[in-house]
């Protein structure tokens, strides 16, 4: 099987959520199941809302999925340490420090308990993120 081919296959892979192992195949462009998670608090400009889909949601509060969100600006306060894999879109994080994080598809981002700052959603993201 050539590449092309072999990539063809794969983007017609169905996610299968309910697995033993949950998966999406795709994620970058997948939009099948995504739910309406509502209006991001704390906006300080515009109006962004969040959808997405989960592939794991432990008792423990760990959480894995796909999230989705519209261009705004928002004061951002992290309450339990985050892994983020964004593959579309464009924002900017800036810690309370005056450090800052511009994200674009393919940034890798941990942020840490405890993190604090805003982030302004340029372009509509999407990232892959884990919560533990």
């Amino acid at each position: 099987m050539n590449a092309m081919n072999d990539m063809n296959a794969r983007s017609r892979m169905p996610a299968n959520l309910k697995s033993s192992a949950p998966h999406i195949a795709g994620a970058s462009r997948w939009d099948q199941d995504l739910k309406d998670w509502g209006a991001v608090e704390g906006m300080l400009e515009g109006q962004s809302r969040a959808s997405g889909a989960l592939l794991h949601k432990g008792g423990d509060g760990t959480e894995a999925g796909i999230w989705v969100c519209t261009p705004g600006f928002w004061e951002c306060v992290v309450t339990r340490s985050e892994m983020c894999h964004f593959v579309g879109g464009r924002c900017t994080y800036t810690h309370e420090s005056g450090e800052v994080v511009e994200v674009e598809p393919d940034t890798a981002v941990f942020f840490p308990k405890g993190w604090k700052g805003t982030c302004r959603v340029h372009e509509t993201v999407r990232k892959v993120y884990m919560i533990c």
